[in-house]
């Protein structure tokens, strides 16, 4: 169940500094406890005015991801009238559901929070380190968390810019020029944080030096809730399965330009995590149809398969690669 879309009431949270001029608002979902996704997919129409980039930050997503899910739609006049799909249905990643995880594939962050009884997730679409500057992988956590920070740039940024005939003092003070925002987590990784930005159009692309970039009323909402400590994992998956009720989800991600290993192994991966999902909870699946939304990788859950009987079992290995 969806508590929040942006304009609900229900998760309101006032940015600090901006108090009585705007409000933030998390996608958040009540977890599920024995279901892997949450949320819908969902359309709305375009007005003469909007990019996809404008529709996707109303909505909590970022440029990659609704491009994705409109192919067909020109990204940056898409035209009075034109129905623009809402990818905003999400298979939770096959991880531990607890603290911050970061799936780089999918330019997109999950928080799961809450206290006893009601465990929450709350997403956000994210900016990750483009080819030369990769996000790291792994486990780490949130070390300090800095309010209007300055930013240090490293030497070999400042080597960059100045490749390119730009110049870049080695302190950048808080402020409309400062690219980290008006928040900054520093997690354990020497030298990355997860940041806001000056420049929110490029939330959902493959644009920083390797830190996590948010937009900011999503980096607003999510500074004063996690605390120091918080458990970080930043995984890369672009595909994902997971069950929805009796039905069996299937989430693709195009790999990143420089995963090999995903480019490879892609409809392996899906078959050994469907092997996992069922163990001891057997499926029919549409193999023909699992082939298909790999190749299309528009990041849509697609159901593939249902639960079936463990007394037909014999038909789902019948009908396994």
């Amino acid at each position: 169940m969806k508590l929040s879309r942006r304009l609900a009431s229900a998760c309101q949270i006032l940015i600090p500094g901006l108090l009585g001029t705007s409000l933030a608002f998390a996608d958040v979902f009540i977890l599920p406890a024995n279901d892997g996704a949450v949320g819908a997919v969902n359309q709305v129409s375009a007005t003469y005015e909007d990019t996809l980039t404008d529709i996707g930050r109303r909505h909590g997503l970022g440029y990659e991801e609704i491009v994705l899910a409109n192919r067909d739609v020109d990204a940056w006049l898409p035209g009075e009238g034109t129905t623009v799909t809402l990818p905003t249905r999400y298979v939770l990643p096959d991880t531990p559901r607890r603290g911050v995880v970061i799936n780089l594939a999918e330019y997109r962050m999950y928080y799961f929070h809450g206290g006893e009884g009601e465990q929450l997730v709350s997403t956000f679409p994210i900016s990750i380190g483009r080819m030369d500057w990769d996000s790291p992988l792994g486990r780490a956590s949130i070390v300090a968390k800095t309010s209007n920070p300055a930013w240090y740039p490293p030497k070999s940024i400042r080597e960059e810019y100045a490749a390119d005939g730009r110049s870049l003092p080695p302190v950048v003070p808080a402020g409309p020029d400062n690219p980290l925002g008006e928040f900054a987590l520093r997690l354990s990784v020497p030298g990355y944080l997860i940041h806001g930005t000056n420049r929110p159009a490029g939330v959902g692309m493959r644009v920083t030096h390797g830190c996590i970039r948010m937009f900011p009323e999503d980096i607003a909402w999510l500074f004063p809730a996690v605390d120091v400590k918080t458990s970080v994992r930043l995984l890369n998956q672009p595909v994902k399965l997971g069950w929805s009720g009796d039905a069996l989800l299937l989430e693709v991600h195009p790999p990143l330009e420089d995963d090999a290993t995903g480019q490879e192994r892609g409809l392996t991966a899906i078959t050994e995590r469907y092997v996992q999902l069922t163990d001891k909870r057997p499926a029919v699946v549409d193999w023909s149809l699992v082939e298909k939304v790999y190749a299309e990788h528009s990041g849509i859950p697609v159901v593939i398969g249902q639960a079936t009987p463990s007394q037909d079992v014999s038909t789902v290995a019948a009908r396994s690669p």
